[in-house]
Formats: structure tokens, sequence, C-alpha cells
């Protein structure tokens, strides 16, 4: 439309002129009025449209920079706004990262604490009276315990995980760490090796702590790498009742209470049944923080359940040939014969009723997985899935506890020890 709006003027203009040029003939003027009028007609024509068009250029201009001007106020409002909201961000980014190091310094605090009783409760067991080793045995336990001391004493405590899996499928669902001892040496102690005089001289609430510090380490470690991971973490009842130890345990597990779902405490059965009232109420203390049991070392399958859903003891560790050797034909089916009013298939039906789920551990053969099934136990541990592994160096080293663990007069006091033994 604009492409035919000049011509048409210009066709407007032009017939005005004719007419005035055709007037001036008529009325006598001759032809030389005549062109001169329509010359004249025509400029006026095209100057006033000159004038005009400028005019609506400089209006349309002008309303242009108000636009203009217009966004640019709104876009200092938004800029003021959004310098407004940077500086609140930072404010509470700064005060976040304030909060949050005022909350790792007080459990830095709470770790050097700990450490700190942990260390005095040892110098207190080296300082003991000698074992007697009058006898060759008596010697060998001396020996062995002053072996178990350094170990501590030198940080010798590797680390161990051996994987849960989920059946059928087999696949990962929980580790449960083990802690194991190295002589100056580098053998590895096993737990039947060391406990034996460890547990007479309380050292083995140290062993705990420590395998509690790493295995915290670990389930947050796993956590950064979003993996759905669980760990079983063994604890003594000499732990569970350590009046010394416990609260410590208690505000370091308080402090990572969000770890809850993904650790695990494990005590034996025997250990469980034969709890008192210190052990029990400080389980119900970690209970209260949202951490779950487990049992192992089963030997009666007997169970007061409702004893177990009491203590919030989620799993039950059942050995696969002692499961396997539980069971027994008769006249209305298989059945378990610590149960025999209980048909094998339901046992696990039974416990789950009270939220507790069976792990088949020290499962090792191929032929005990069908049993297992047949069961429907859905999870299982034990060498044929995978043998217990020691963590690398690297990560081993990242969950050592404080420098202060190892302080000097500690090995002074382990190698005085030494020497009187000797």
């Amino acid at each position: 439309m604009r492409r035919l709006t000049l011509p048409l003027l210009s066709a407007s203009y032009l017939s005005l002129a004719l007419i005035l040029a055709l007037s001036l003939w008529r009325n006598g003027g001759g032809w030389g009025a005549g062109v001169a009028g329509l010359v004249g007609m025509l400029a006026l024509c095209f100057t006033f449209h000159g004038l005009i068009g400028r005019a609506l250029e400089t209006e349309g201009l002008r309303k242009e920079i108000d636009q203009i001007r217009q966004a640019h106020r709104i876009m200092l409002g938004q800029m003021e706004k959004l310098d407004a909201r940077i500086s609140e961000i930072v404010s509470t980014v700064a005060d976040d990262a304030l909060r949050r190091s005022e909350e790792l310094s007080g459990e830095v605090q709470m770790l050097e604490d700990l450490v700190q009783r942990m260390s005095q409760r040892l110098e207190e067991r080296m300082s003991a009276p000698p074992v007697h080793a009058a006898t060759p045995a008596g010697r060998h336990s001396a020996a062995l315990l002053e072996t178990v001391r350094e170990a501590l004493a030198d940080n010798r405590v590797d680390l161990y995980l051996q994987p849960i899996v989920g059946l059928p499928q087999r696949r990962t669902v929980f580790y449960e760490s083990f802690s194991r001892l190295r002589d100056e040496t580098g053998r590895v102690m096993m737990p039947a090796e060391y406990l034996s005089v460890a547990e007479p001289e309380g050292l083995v609430t140290a062993i705990d702590n420590l395998l509690l510090f790493r295995c915290v380490q670990i389930v947050r470690r796993l956590a950064k790498t979003d993996r759905k991971v669980g760990i079983f973490c063994n604890v003594s009842s000499a732990s569970l009742a350590d009046e010394t130890f416990f609260p410590q345990f208690l505000d370091l597990l308080a402090a990572n209470r969000d770890l809850a779902g993904a650790l695990i405490f494990e005590l034996g059965q025997a250990a469980f049944d034969s709890r008192g009232a210190v052990e029990a109420r400080n389980m119900a203390k970690l209970a209260d923080l949202g951490f779950r049991f487990s049992l192992d070392k089963v030997v009666d399958l007997d169970i007061d359940f409702q004893d177990l859903a009491r203590s919030d003891v989620k799993f039950l560790k059942i050995g696969a040939q002692f499961l396997l050797e539980q069971l027994q034909d008769t006249d209305e089916g298989l059945v378990l014969r610590s149960i025999p009013d209980l048909a094998a298939q339901d046992f696990s039906s039974l416990t789950r009723r009270y939220s507790v789920e069976i792990i088949a551990e020290k499962v090792e053969a191929e032929r005990q997985i069908v049993d297992i099934l047949e069961l429907d136990i859905q999870y299982g541990q034990g060498h044929l899935f995978g043998e217990p592994r020691a963590i690398r160096d690297q990560l081993l080293a990242e969950t050592d506890p404080p420098a202060e663990f190892l302080r000097t007069n500690l090995r002074t006091n382990i190698r005085r020890r030494s020497r009187m033994v000797g």
C-alpha cells in the first residue's frame, strides 16, 4: 500500500495543477499563465508534501526515542532488582558458609574430644600390669597383646568390605565392613586371632571406634557419588555398654544422622540376647536417631521377633549351610527344626511381618542358591558373591582418624610396655 501512496499523491498533485492551469487559461490568462500555474501548483504541492512528510518522520522518531527511553528505564529497574537479588544471594551464601563452618568446627572439636578419650583409655589399658608370662601360652598372649597395641598405635588397622547382594539379580545393595590388624611385618591378623587378647584389655572398643569412624567416611564418600549402598558396621556389646565412649559416639552419629539410612550396626545374636539395661538403652538412643540394627552369628531360629521390632533390628543374618541343615521333611511338608509348626517357606514372611529381612550369609556354592531362593530369601552374602577386600590405600588414608590418635606419648608408652614384657 505504501508503494501506491506516492504515485497516487503525485497524480492528485498533477490533477490539481492541471485544474489550476485550465482555470487560468479559460479565464483569459493564456498559455503562459496556464503553464506558470501548473508549475507553481506542482511546486507548492510537493513542498507541502515534503514538509508534512518531514513532520511525520520527526514525530515517529520522537516516539521511537520515547520508547527507547522507556525500555532503558525498565532495564535499569530490572538491573537494580537483579543487583539486589545478587546481594541477597551473596549474603545468604556467606551466612550458610559461616553456619557450615561453625558446624564443621563443632564436629571437629567433638572428634578431637572423642580421640582424646580413646587415647586416654588406651594409655590406661597399656599401663596395666603385664599379662602373666610364666608359661608358653602366657608369653604368646603377652606378645600378641603387644602386637595388637602396636598395630593400634601405628594405625595398622585396615578396613575390608564384602558385598551383600540382592537375589536373584546379585546386584550389590550393601557392604559389610571388617577390621583387620597388621603386625610390623605386614601380616594380616584375623579377628579370631586377636580378639581373645583384645577383649579382656578393653581394646575392642578402640577397634570399634576406629571402624565406625571409617565407615562414616566411606558412607559419606559413597553418598557423594549418589550410590544408594548401605554399610553394615560391627559393634560390640562392650562398646554399647561403655559409658565413657558411647556419649561421644552418640554425638558423632547425631552430627551425621543424615547417614542413618545407609549405616546399619551389627552385633551377634548371643550379645543381643544377653544385653543389659545399659546396652538396650544405648541401642534405643541410636534408634531414635534413625539408625538400624542387624543380628549375625544366628544359631537359634526360635526368635522373639517382637523383641527385634522393639529394638529396631531390621536384618537377620543366618548362615546358608546352617539354614539348609535346619530343613526337615515331614508329612505336612518342609519345616524348620527350630520351628516345626511353621512351613519353611513361610519363615521369611514371618520375619517381614516384623519388618525384618533375612540375609543368607556364608554362601559358598551355587547349589545353595536354589534352596535359598525357594525360601524366598532376598539377600545373600558370601565368597560366592565376593570376598572381603581391603579398600584402596588412597581411600584408606582419606578415612584415617585425626593425627592426635597417634600421639607420640602413646607410642612411647607402647614401646615402654614392650620393653617391660620383654
